[in-house]
């Protein structure tokens, strides 16, 4: 199970846990219920691995905006928390503003849009994922702009951006390893075997020094 929610799952889990299903839960934290265990990435962690990569290759100088997620939904608060502590490390680094785009590629072209046209001058873009990071890729690339954009998921479409130049890097939430993990987890419940109440992967960035890692 993986809540968009964290709250709002909660009667939905109730019925799961009452039903006796084994449901382990991965990338975000439900709020109440009973789970196997929990699998994922550390939200704060990885967003703020890649935010540092952003101002370490900014120079720590120059304009910055982070595009959201959803607001309200607790992976996307610790993401954006992460990319802000990343900022605050380097004074030489102006964040202009933080918008949500919903996780979409379409409403981060959007916003990109928008926000070019109140800031003539943007140097990185933070997106709380790689499907906002390529919106944002799209719209520098319609307005003729250049800045370096980092993302977070490790997805596909992000190692292919990045080896085109089209991205400067991405957080690897390890989604693979999410699914086989909780998968694995599934399996060994229901075989009465042991799993660890959490499984955390290490904070990683997908940049193009180690791009052959990911291919």
């Amino acid at each position: 199970l993986i809540p968009v929610d964290y709250k709002a799952i909660a009667p939905g889990v109730k019925k799961i846990n009452y039903a006796n299903i084994t449901v382990v839960n991965a990338t975000d934290r439900s709020e109440s219920g009973n789970f196997v265990n929990f699998v994922g990435a550390h939200d704060y962690n990885t967003a703020f691995a890649a935010g540092t990569a952003l101002v370490k290759a900014l120079n720590g100088t120059g304009n910055v905006v982070i595009i959201e997620g959803v607001r309200g939904v607790l992976g996307n608060t610790d993401r954006v928390r992460g990319f802000k502590n990343a900022i605050e490390k380097a004074p030489g680094i102006t964040l202009l503003t933080s918008q949500p785009a919903n996780y979409q590629r379409l409403q981060a072209l959007q916003v990109m849009e928008n926000l070019m046209q109140t800031h003539p001058k943007i140097d990185g873009v933070l997106a709380a994922n790689d499907a906002m990071a390529t919106g944002v890729a799209e719209a520098l690339e319609g307005a003729n702009r250049k800045a370096l954009i980092v993302g977070i998921n490790g997805s596909k479409e992000a190692v292919e951006a990045i080896r085109a130049g089209k991205m400067l890097a991405s957080g690897d939430a390890a989604p693979f390893l999410q699914g086989c993990f909780a998968t694995m987890s599934a399996i060994r419940s229901i075989r009465k075997m042991p799993v660890p109440k959490e499984i955390i992967f290490p904070a990683m960035v997908v940049e193009k020094t180690n791009l052959a890692n990911y291919d």
